[in-house]
């Protein structure tokens, strides 16, 4: 069986991962091997993901480098995989984030490093999985294991309260994990009372013609799923104990990609799987999308610790990922998919810099800060940066996506518009109240007089991302256009599904009426 590219980008950290059960007990020595072989097998990964990048057609709706298998026949299981312009970037973001990850880790973790490494690995391949399977079943499975090392990196190598937020991801995640797979076999099910066979085939169950009423349910079991890993409001409350209780490198993944696959899920499978009852939600959801942006800001306004005041930004962040999606547009979902790489870029060099700072001061309230321009003049430039993309500047990678957005959401309902708007003056609000608090003033603590500015391991992870935010910024193109056919084409969908039911709804109706007639 031929392995391709898309194989190889998440196998390859699954065998990194199992190399490093071969290397001995842990003294300094085999640690800093640990932590250099992580690296190198993250950017090899990094690299299969940039292959995958210039092997892709940008003019193509259709999923590229497919590979596909049986693998469990008698049920219409197959290891199936493939790439359209919006996993493609969800793909590469993973593959680009998790070096930065390993680098963030490299000082700070200093117990278990070599069963660190093995999670966080094992974890980037079943995250490239989940944006890679076009096998339901086989997405369902990456989707589950994905929650094993998450949990772990947590519960292990967090902070004091660390289990229970371990334990909260675990429990809000699997109770929408088993909605969703009651949903999944009854797709397969129906799947088989129309055609004879059972199948997860992702763009065989696109052609289903599924009962409204049906679709309603489904869409609710898939919509809960995902609204809870993104989270949409109100079911959010696992995400700020999980930020604030994990280590910098889980901070990273989890606000960079974990909480995109929700998102992703809504854009891939939801919405396409179940147009009609898409329609008919989507005003309703994006209700709680504009509470999310507005709740998220007031309370992140309200925060003294940086990690929390972080973690309830992506809460507003990603209501507005959330409305465009709903708008259900080319604009919406555009923006949608590029806020989903903006936040990602933006969120985790927020939660780098935190992490910096609670290193050097084992503290993470604003109250404890103050003046640190003067002390650490380089890091205050990057963080500067990251502060000024994650609220929209124009010329950095946060502008584009809420733009696109904006204009989707108006384009389907101004309302929207004007409670998002209330959100991004919010956002300006808070960033740039803790960005004054923490780097201007006078120093005001004497333990801050000595902190040491970016050491070279942090020059590497934070100069990549400050790059690629100005980069988003600058020269969107590169990522608006291979997206672009592959969202053209789920709004096609959606909008024609609901042009033939109601086509098909008025000719029922005509023919009653000439029965009636008669």
């Amino acid at each position: 069986m031929a392995v391709g590219l898309l194989s190889i980008s998440w196998l390859l950290p699954v065998v990194g991962a199992l190399l490093l059960l071969f290397i001995g007990n842990a003294d300094g020595r085999r640690n800093g091997l640990i932590r250099w072989w992580t690296l190198i097998v993250s950017i090899a990964v990094f690299g299969v993901t940039l292959a995958m990048w210039a092997s892709f057609n940008p003019g193509s709706a259709e999923f590229q480098l497919v590979e596909r298998h049986p693998w469990i026949p008698s049920f219409g299981i197959d290891y199936y995989l493939g790439v359209d312009g919006i996993s493609l970037l969800l793909v590469v973001l993973t593959g680009f984030l998790t070096p930065i990850a390993v680098l963030s880790s490299w000082i700070g973790i200093e117990k278990k490093v070599k069963e660190f490494y093995i999670f966080l690995l094992l974890l980037e391949a079943a995250m490239i999985g989940v944006f890679l399977s076009l096998d339901l079943f086989l997405f369902y499975v990456f989707w589950d294991a994905m929650l094993v090392p998450m949990y772990f990196l947590i519960g292990i190598w967090g902070y004091d309260q660390r289990i229970y937020a371990a334990i909260k991801f675990m429990l809000y995640t699997m109770a929408g994990s088993v909605l969703m797979l009651i949903a999944i076999l009854g797709l397969a099910y129906l799947h088989n009372a129309a055609n004879g066979v059972y199948s997860f085939d992702l763009l065989k169950l696109y052609t289903l013609d599924i009962a409204p009423r049906t679709q309603f349910w489904f869409f609710l079991a898939f919509a809960v799923a995902f609204a809870i890993k993104v989270p949409l409001f109100p079911f959010h409350t696992w995400l700020p104990d999980a930020h604030v209780q994990a280590p910098t490198a889980g901070s990273v993944i989890l606000a960079g990609v974990l909480l995109k696959m929700g998102t992703y899920g809504l854009v891939r499978f939801a919405f396409p799987l179940f147009p009609l009852a898409a329609a008919y939600f989507a005003p309703w959801i994006a209700v709680l999308a504009v509470i999310g942006i507005i709740y998220g800001a007031l309370v992140a306004m309200v925060q003294p610790d940086m990690k929390k005041l972080v973690a309830y930004s992506s809460v507003s962040h990603l209501g507005f990922v959330v409305l465009g999606i709903c708008a259900m547009n080319v604009n919406g979902l555009q923006g949608a998919v590029y806020q989903m790489l903006a936040h990602g870029v933006s969120t985790g060099g927020l939660f780098l810099i935190v992490g910096m700072l609670s290193d050097r001061r084992h503290t993470r309230l604003i109250s404890e800060f103050g003046g640190l321009k003067a002390v650490m003049p380089r890091l205050t430039a990057a963080f500067m940066i990251i502060t000024l993309a994650s609220i929209g500047l124009p010329g950095l990678n946060g502008f584009i996506g809420e733009f696109l957005i904006m204009l989707g959401a108006f384009r389907w309902d101004p309302r929207y518009v004007v409670f998002a708007g209330v959100g991004v003056i919010l956002s300006a609000v808070y960033m740039l109240w803790m960005f004054q608090r923490v780097y201007y003033g006078k120093v005001t603590h004497g333990e801050n007089r000595t902190l040491p500015d970016l050491l070279p391991h942090e020059w590497s992870s934070v100069i990549p991302l400050c790059a690629i935010a100005l980069v988003m910024g600058v020269f969107p193109t590169l990522f608006l256009e291979p997206m672009e056919p592959a969202v053209t084409r789920v709004v096609e969908r959606l909008q024609n599904t609901q042009t033939l039911r109601v086509e098909r709804e008025r000719v029922e109706r005509t023919e009653r009426f000439e029965r009636f007639e008669r």
